[in-house]
């Protein structure tokens, strides 16, 4: 997704009512960080849905590292069932880890493959 595309992205949140004014604005200075930022580049957590059956993407999103601590601010006071974890522990953790796949599920009932990966 082009920076355009992104920044046109969180406008529409703020439009949709999804997000305050506050967090767009939070989330457009951290993509100008971003944009900013060699280290940030190719640091991404990936998460993929695939249909087992046809093998094809049902869903693929693409986070930069350095908004995924915005945005589970963000997603916490949205979803109170993340309220109690300690979202700081496990950022650090996930920073400090190389690439790779941190997480493959199979739900067979939903005929669904999960796969959460750090490029």
């Amino acid at each position: 997704m082009t920076r355009d595309a992104e920044r046109l992205r969180i406008l529409k949140m703020i439009e949709a009512g999804q997000i305050t004014a506050e967090q767009g604005l939070e989330l457009l200075r951290a993509l100008q960080e971003a944009e900013g930022s060699p280290s940030s580049a190719g640091r991404w957590l990936r998460i993929r849905v695939i249909d087992v059956a046809t093998g094809r993407p049902r869903m693929h999103v693409n986070v930069p590292l350095r908004l995924l601590d915005l945005g589970l601010r963000i997603g916490g006071r949205m979803a109170p069932e993340i309220a109690g974890l300690d979202l700081q522990k496990w950022l650090e953790q996930l920073r400090a880890s190389g690439s790779g796949k941190l997480v493959e599920v199979l739900d067979e009932e939903e005929g669904e493959r999960v796969e959460i990966t750090v490029e």
